[in-house]
């Protein structure tokens, strides 16, 4: 008993030396989410569902508030690249395996997870919705084209609207907004906007999410976040731009609205930092 309760101080000791700056800790993520790249608050679940990104197996989480895994779901597709997260209304969940480093990538899927299977234990079949980028010729493109990698993606009246993220140098914080029908097939992604953030790889665009009410969207990088509100219909990057700056650096690739005003936002484990869960009032 007394070693336990010295393990609880150290730990409490070492977050309290941290400076997680306008994040505020929520708790530090088990080993099995080391590599968090999508995080998403899920209609008739009380989980908070996550996944991990390339190399790693083909499993969703689904995560208490206090950040302890509950269930695990093995997922019959493979993890090519998976990105991110989203859902609908029905409780169907998304995943984005449309990870695309060397912008070489043909095989870009969303892979839906029907609410109906998300109790079973057993692996679960999924509908994959297929997309192309039409202006992409070159797979791959000569690298001042690196603009099909993306990492950022969420569900909205029946669609799917995707954000990209720029390899290219001195252009880093471009992202390029895109939407496909949420149905399967192989769709032609439509082109709706752009927008330029900054020149540095912290400008990078991670994840992305819409507020429950549809009034804000909320772009994640490893340094900020940036919502987006009073945009014209579908055009999330129009309007008012609020970027809040997090005081915080690390790779941050998850975030998902808790409520209108508050974000839930994790990052991987790299470089002796992150591996956590937060929370963003906004």
């Amino acid at each position: 008993m007394i070693k336990k309760i010295a393990v609880i101080f150290s730990f409490l000791l070492c977050v309290s030396c941290q400076n997680f700056g306008k994040l505020q800790l929520i708790a530090s993520l088990p080993n099995d989410l080391e590599e968090v790249s999508g995080t998403e608050i899920v209609a008739k679940s009380d989980l908070i569902w996550m996944l991990n990104d390339s190399g790693n197996k083909s499993k969703i989480y689904g995560v208490t508030q206090k950040g302890k895994i509950k269930k695990e779901l093995t997922i019959k597709a493979k993890n090519n690249d998976w990105e991110d997260l989203t859902s609908d209304d029905k409780g169907n969940i998304y995943i984005g395996d449309f990870g695309n480093n060397e912008c070489k990538r043909k095989n870009l899927v969303i892979l839906k997870v029907k609410h109906k299977d998300v109790s079973k234990s057993k692996k679960i079949a999924v509908d994959k919705i297929k997309f192309y980028y039409p202006n992409q010729t070159k797979f791959p493109p000569k690298k001042k084209q690196y603009y099909y990698d993306a990492e950022s993606f969420f569900y909205f009246n029946n669609f799917f609207y995707i954000f990209t993220k720029s390899r290219v140098k001195s252009k880093f914080g471009k992202t390029s907004l895109y939407k496909i029908p949420a149905v399967k097939g192989n769709h032609k992604a439509v082109f709706i906007s752009e927008f330029n953030h900054c020149k540095e790889m912290d400008c990078w665009i991670t994840s992305a999410d819409i507020s429950q009410d549809g009034s804000k969207v909320a772009l994640l990088s490893p340094s900020s976040v940036l919502v987006f509100s009073d945009y014209k219909n579908d055009d999330f990057l129009s309007g008012k731009v609020t970027e809040i700056t997090l005081n915080h650096t690390s790779q941050k690739e998850g975030i998902t609205f808790k409520t209108n005003d508050v974000l839930l936002i994790t990052d991987e484990k790299a470089h002796g930092v992150g591996g956590n869960f937060y929370e963003l009032k906004i």
